[in-house]
C-alpha cells in the first residue's frame, strides 16, 4: 500500500469513528491516528505540551521586559470587550527605538475581566499589568476609547492635571485649614474599618489619559453628523437618500442571488455597512457612486428594477457625491491615525487641523452638504480644540521633521511648543551626557543648572533644526539635543 493509500485510510477509519482532533478527552484515539499518520511519530502529553507553552511564553515575557528596560519613555493602550459572555482586557506597549527613532510595539496582556467592567476593576487591571512589567514609572500616557468606565478610572486615579485629585488634595487642604480649634463635643467619630475599605482615589496610580483620536472622529462622524439634521431640507433628502442606500444594501445582504446578479452586471459588489465602524458607511456610499460612475446610471437603474427597489433621483445621486466628498478627508484623517507603524503623537494636531482647512474648502463647492460640514467643524472644535492647548502635543508635532512649524499659522500656538522644548532642552536631565552620568560630587550636581545656562547647546541645535529644510527622521540625528527630545514623553504616545 502506498504512503498515500495510507494516510487516506487512516482518515477514513477516523471519521468513521466519529472521533473529532485536539480533543483533550480523545486523546488516546488521536494518538494512534496520528501514528497511523506518520508511524514513527512521538505524541506529546498534554502535560508536556502546557509545561512547553508556559515555558515559551515566560521566554517572551522576559526578552519584552529586558526590551523595555532599555528605554526610558512608554506609553500603553488598551481596551476591553466582552465575546461568548466573558469578558477580557489588551493592553499593548508602544516605545521609540533610540537607534532609528522607529516606533516598537508589543502585545503586553490579554486576560479575562471577571466581574462588570467597573472603573476600579479596569484600573486594578492596569495596574498589575504595568507593574508585572516593570514598566509603571515610564509610562507617559494611557490610550483608551470614550468608554465611561476608562473616562472615571484615569479622573479618578490618572495623573491628567484636571482630574479629580486636585479637588481631592484641595479638599483636604481646606479640611486641614479649618480643623484647629474645633470642640471635642463637635467632633465626628468614624468607624475605621469602614474608612479602610473607602475609596480615596489613592489605591492605584494610572499615567495620563489620552483619549483616542480615531474614536473620537467615529464619534463625529456618526454622532455629532446627526446635528445637521436642524435643516429641515437637508435632513428629508438625506433620510429620503440613505432609505434607498439601505434598501439596495439590505437586499444584497440577505440574498445571495440579489448579490451574485450584482455581482454579474458590475463586476463589483456593493459593501454593506456596519454598526461597529462608521469608515464602512462612507466605503458603501463610495462603492455605490463608483457602480455609477464606471458602469453608468443605467446600470445602477437597471439593478434598482431587478431588486424591486427605489431609484435615486438626480438630486439624490448629488447628494450621494457631496456626502462622499465632505467624508472623505475624515475618513483619510482616521486611516492616517490608525496607522500601526508610522504614526506617533506628533501626528495628531497637523492631522486634525488640515482636516478643519480641508472641510473648509470643500464646502466652498457644496449645494446640499453645507449643514453636514458645519456640524462636523462644530463636533471637531468641541472635542478636539483642547488638545491644541496641550504644550506638549504641540511639541510633539514640531519635533517631527514632516511638520516643524508648517502645519499651522498660528502664532500662539507654534511659540507655545517652543517654549515648551527650549524648557525641557534646558533641563539638565535632557542632555545626553546626563543620561549617562553615574555619579557626581555634590558641587556637580548643585552648579549643573549654571553650566546648562550658560552653554545653551540644546536650544541652538533645536534653531538650526527649524532652519532645515529636510524632512526625514535621520535628520535628527545631527542635531543630538533634539534627537534625545524627540523619544521623550512629547512625540512616544500612540494613538
Amino acid at each position: 500500500m502506498t504512503p498515500q493509500k495510507s494516510v487516506e485510510k487512516a482518515i477514513v477509519k477516523y471519521i468513521v469513528h466519529g472521533l473529532r482532533p485536539f480533543s483533550v478527552v480523545e486523546q488516546e484515539p488521536f494518538g494512534e491516528f496520528i501514528k497511523d499518520l506518520v508511524p514513527n511519530a512521538k505524541m506529546l502529553s498534554r502535560v508536556t505540551l502546557a509545561s512547553k507553552i508556559e515555558d515559551g511564553f515566560n521566554e517572551m515575557k522576559a526578552v519584552l521586559i529586558e526590551a523595555m528596560k532599555g528605554v526610558d519613555y512608554v506609553a500603553t493602550t488598551t481596551d476591553c470587550w466582552s465575546v461568548r459572555r466573558r469578558g477580557f482586557i489588551g493592553v499593548t506597549a508602544h516605545w521609540i527605538d533610540p537607534d532609528n527613532l522607529e516606533r516598537c510595539s508589543a502585545a503586553l496582556a490579554c486576560r479575562q475581566l471577571r466581574g462588570s467592567h467597573t472603573f476600579d476593576l479596569l484600573a486594578n487591571a492596569l495596574n498589575d499589568i504595568h507593574a508585572e512589567f516593570e514598566i509603571r514609572g515610564k509610562i507617559v500616557r494611557t490610550t483608551t476609547d470614550n468608554g465611561a468606565n476608562f473616562v472615571k478610572a484615569f479622573r479618578v486615579f490618572g495623573e491628567d492635571e484636571n482630574n479629580s485629585e486636585e479637588g481631592v488634595e484641595a479638599e483636604a487642604q481646606s479640611e486641614d485649614e479649618g480643623d484647629t480649634g474645633v470642640p471635642e463635643e463637635d467632633v465626628e467619630y468614624i468607624d475605621t474599618a469602614a474608612l479602610l475599605h473607602e475609596d480615596d482615589g489613592f489605591e492605584f496610580q494610572l499615567p495620563r489619559h489620552q483619549r483616542c483620536a480615531c474614536h473620537i472622529l467615529n464619534l463625529i462622524a456618526s454622532e455629532d453628523s446627526t446635528n445637521a439634521n436642524s435643516s429641515d431640507a437637508y435632513k428629508k433628502l438625506h433620510h429620503a437618500t440613505f432609505a434607498k442606500c439601505y434598501g439596495l444594501w439590505n437586499k444584497c445582504g440577505r440574498s445571495t442571488l440579489a448579490a451574485e446578479m450584482v455581482e454579474d452586471v458590475c463586476s463589483l459588489q456593493l459593501l454593506r455597512p456596519n454598526k461597529t465602524r462608521w469608515n464602512s458607511l462612507f466605503m458603501a456610499v463610495e462603492r455605490l457612486l463608483r457602480i455609477c460612475k464606471e458602469k453608468g446610471e443605467g446600470t445602477l437603474r437597471a439593478i434598482a428594477t431587478d431588486l424591486k427597489v427605489p431609484m435615486f433621483n438626480p438630486a439624490e445621486l448629488a447628494f450621494l457625491t457631496e456626502y462622499a466628498a465632505v467624508m472623505s478627508p475624515v475618513a483619510q484623517a482616521t486611516n492616517i491615525l490608525q496607522a500601526e507603524t508610522n504614526t506617533q503623537m506628533g501626528w495628531l494636531l497637523p492631522t486634525i487641523h488640515l482636516l478643519q482647512i480641508k472641510l473648509d474648502k470643500v464646502k466652498l463647492q457644496l449645494k446640499y452638504c453645507r449643514p453636514l460640514v458645519d456640524s462636523l467643524q462644530s463636533g471637531i472644535q468641541n472635542r478636539f480644540l483642547h488638545m491644541f492647548k496641550d504644550a506638549e502635543l504641540v511639541a510633539a508635532a514640531i519635533l517631527l521633521p514632516k511638520f516643524r512649524t508648517t502645519w499651522t499659522k498660528d502664532d500662539a500656538t507654534i511659540k507655545m511648543g517652543i517654549d515648551y522644548i527650549k524648557q525641557h532642552l534646558e533641563d539638565p536631565s535632557m542632555q545626553p551626557g546626563d543620561a549617562t552620568r553615574s555619579s557626581s560630587s555634590d558641587e556637580d550636581d548643585f552648579f549643573s543648572s549654571l553650566q546648562a545656562s550658560k552653554t545653551q547647546d540644546g536650544a541652538k541645535q533645536f534653531d538650526a533644526y527649524l532652519s532645515c529644510s529636510a524632512d526625514h527622521m535621520d535628520l535628527l540625528r545631527s542635531f543630538p539635543a533634539v534627537y534625545q527630545a524627540q523619544h521623550a514623553p512629547p512625540s512616544i504616545c500612540s494613538m
